[in-house]
Order: C-alpha cells, then sequence, then structure tokens
C-alpha cells in the first residue's frame, strides 16, 4: 500500500497548474536500455530488492540487487560527487558530518520535490545513534554534488539510483537498507587506524560489514546496550526486539527501522 501511495505521489507531480507537463518527470524517467540490459547481464531482475552501501574514504556507492538465488550481486557503483565532515560518525546537528552506521529507507523517505534534484532520507538519527545521544536531520543522499552532511551524487546518478529504488518499491520491497561505512573495512584498514579515537565504532559497524562480505545479503540490523547487533534474518530476531519496540525509552533493544 504505502509504495503505491508513493507511486500515486510521484504521478501527481506530472500535473503543472491545470494541465499536464509536455516532460517525463525526473522521477518517474523509465529505467534506461542500457541499464536494462545491464540487470539482464548481471542476472537481476528490474525492481529487484535493493542494497546500497557507501564508503566515505573511497568515494564509492554502490548498488546491490536480490538475484535469483536470493543473495545480492552488485549492480552498479557510483562516484560520491561530494561529502561533508571527516572519517567518523554524524554526532550533533550542525557538525556537518555525513553519517556512518547501519540505515533504513522506506518509500516514505523518498523526495521526488527536492531541491537538489532528487533525494531520499537515510533516516539519521537511527535507533542507535538516538542512543547515543546524536542529532541531527535531513541527511540526505541527492543530486546537486554540493554537501552540508549529506552525500551528495551528480543529477544523472541519483536519477538511476531513485528509479531503481522506485522500481523495487513498485515490486514489493518495503524499505531497503543502506550501510554508510568510513572506508572498506578491511583488517588491513582497519589494522592502520588502531589507535584512532572511533576504532571501537568502526570494529562494531565491520560486523555487518563482514556479514554481508561472508553471505552476500544485508543481515537484519538491531541495537542494543547502544551497540549494533546483527541477526541472520527476521525469524532469528530475539523477541525482546519486538517487544521492546513499542518502549518509550532510547536504550531498550531495537531494529534499525525507516519511517
Amino acid at each position: 500500500m504505502v509504495f503505491r501511495l508513493f507511486l500515486a505521489a510521484c504521478l501527481g507531480l506530472l500535473l503543472v497548474g491545470c494541465k499536464m507537463s509536455t516532460e517525463p518527470d525526473k522521477a518517474l524517467k523509465p529505467l534506461s536500455k542500457e541499464m536494462k540490459a545491464l540487470l539482464a547481464a548481471k542476472g537481476v531482475a528490474v525492481g529487484a530488492p535493493l542494497y546500497v552501501r557507501i564508503f566515505k574514504q573511497e568515494s564509492e556507492f554502490e548498488v546491490w540487487m536480490a538475484n535469483a538465488s536470493g543473495t545480492y550481486t552488485l549492480v552498479k557503483s557510483y562516484n560520491v560527487c561530494n561529502w561533508s565532515g571527516d572519517l567518523g560518525p554524524k554526532q550533533k546537528e550542525g557538525d556537518r558530518q555525513a553519517p556512518e552506521g547501519f540505515y533504513v529507507v522506506t518509500p516514505a523517505q523518498m523526495n521526488p520535490k527536492s531541491a537538489y534534484h532528487l533525494s531520499f532520507n537515510i533516516g539519521y538519527p537511527n535507533a542507535f545513534d538516538k542512543a547515543n545521544e546524536r542529532t541531527g536531520s535531513a541527511l540526505m543522499v541527492h543530486g546537486g554534488c554540493r554537501s552540508a552532511g549529506c552525500y551528495a551524487m551528480t543529477d544523472e546518478a541519483v536519477e538511476e539510483i531513485f528509479a531503481l529504488a522506485r522500481e523495487a518499491f513498485i515490486a514489493g520491497q518495503r524499505e531497503f537498507p543502506i550501510a554508510a561505512f568510513p572506508f572498506r573495512m578491511t583488517d588491513e584498514n582497519m589494522a592502520f587506524r588502531k589507535d584512532h579515537k572511533w576504532y571501537k565504532f568502526w570494529a562494531n559497524l565491520k560486523e555487518g560489514y563482514d556479514f554481508f562480505e561472508k553471505y552476500r545479503r544485508p543481515p537484519v540490523v538491531g541495537v542494543q546496550d547502544k551497540k549494533y547487533v546483527f541477526f541472520n534474518d527476521n525469524m532469528s530476531v530475539p523477541e525482546v526486539f519486538r517487544v521492546s519496540a513499542a518502549s518509550a525509552s532510547p536504550d531498550a533493544p531495537r531494529l534499525i527501522q525507516g519511517w
């Protein structure tokens, strides 16, 4: 239902004043023939579930999609045109840091009316951020190639990413996970930063990174005791994470969720 409402909202943008626009809206542009051919070559269907990984240091934005076996295939890697701040998490409103961590994007977070061409809110602050008293708002992936705490892409890239997400929602994916890392979290890269002030935080992120590297599917992510925790699938999530989801306490165990 929610993805149908999202599509209806996008369709509504085609109405300008009292007449139909003669130009196709950027949020509704169909996937290009080249992208459809790429998906076919990768063995991935149009509308297949989506998973995104971002690497700050490398300025890379990866789009992975589920194949017929249920594992995920790297479909395309984009250049992050601009991100602000340094390596390390966002901590407070106004620090101009691009977030690091595990987030979830729902149709409600997609913004076809963005001032930066097209955008989607990554869902910061999530349950982990709130448990650690981190603040901030409106942290986006968007076009325009300018950043004040967001991950800025070229307009062409964000159009393609937006279209892939749109098709996944229309096909039935209710949300897609997005993981933002400071760098590729290899053992070598971690060893190089063993004395960094954010090493413990990054070691926690690496658990989720390693899960995907091993199984080629995203883990179910929660937060407990102010740390990320990772589960194999929804069936393996302890009941306490479901019961405590309604708790007002930010310290209660809970899953990472979108809006």
